[in-house]
């Protein structure tokens, strides 16, 4: 019976979704009143669906977040919603009978949720990836929040860098994880490319371990043409410097 309530609810949200994608493009560009209408009430349903018990309801929030954001709606209240499922069960555990197996953990929800939070790049959200990768458990979910972490950019100290060099170090101490070591590298790429280098002697150290560690070859080589960039981006700044 609750699974039949589940589906009419999902079934209701979708047709909900599409009849209101089809106004937005049959019609043209929305009223200012048609939008203060209609993007409460967007928002709400994202809102119910995203902290309900059901992982059905959960994937389908992410859905229509997913859409919101294509479309540059990436409100404040998106942004928690996502805070949310991103962290839910690592930091927020709901357990049967307040003592048994946790009743909210979700990988898949919370990796989804961590590749969303890559296209919002604020701090906040970076911030909030960052607590990701730390405290959860799961390889893949860590991985997707590193992944979304180089893609936001932004490394104002070495808090970034350091959090993906611990990560590394911790990982490679328990069991080598190709996956995220490759992720890892990825992000860190992508932060260098985007603040002309990476100078933390930690991440520095971390990638040396995946070039010289237990990974399959493409992860070796990978953290390999990494560091010969790291040097040609240092290179570059120290001859500017001497200018």
């Amino acid at each position: 019976m609750k699974r039949k309530i589940i589906t009419l609810v999902v079934l209701v949200a979708m047709a909900f979704s599409s009849a209101w994608s089809q106004a937005t493009t049959t019609g043209g560009e929305r009223t200012v009143e048609e939008s203060y209408l209609q993007d409460p009430l967007e928002i709400m349903i994202i809102r119910e669906q995203a902290f309900s018990d059901s992982k059905d309801m959960k994937l389908v929030a992410l859905q229509y977040i997913g859409q919101a954001l294509e479309k540059g709606r990436a409100s404040p209240e998106i942004r928690k919603a996502l805070d949310y499922l991103a962290t839910e069960s690592s930091l927020i555990i709901v357990r049967s009978g307040g003592v048994g197996r946790a009743l909210n953990n979700f990988p898949d929800v919370r990796r989804e949720a961590c590749l969303l939070l890559g296209q919002i790049k604020t701090v906040e959200a970076k911030d909030t990836l960052l607590k990701v990768a730390l405290i959860d458990t799961e390889p893949m979910v860590i991985a997707a929040a590193i992944r979304s972490i180089g893609k936001i950019g932004i490394m104002t100290g070495d808090d970034v860098t350091q959090t993906v060099a611990f990560i590394i170090n911790r990982f490679d101490i328990l069991f080598p994880d190709n996956s995220l070591a490759f992720e890892s590298l990825v992000a860190l790429e992508t932060l260098a490319e985007l603040n002309n280098g990476i100078k933390d002697p930690a991440a520095i150290k971390a990638i040396i371990k995946i070039a010289d560690g237990n990974y399959i070859a493409p992860v070796k080589q990978k953290a390999r043409d990494l560091l010969s960039k790291l040097r040609k981006y240092s290179a570059a700044s120290t001859a500017g410097s001497g200018k």
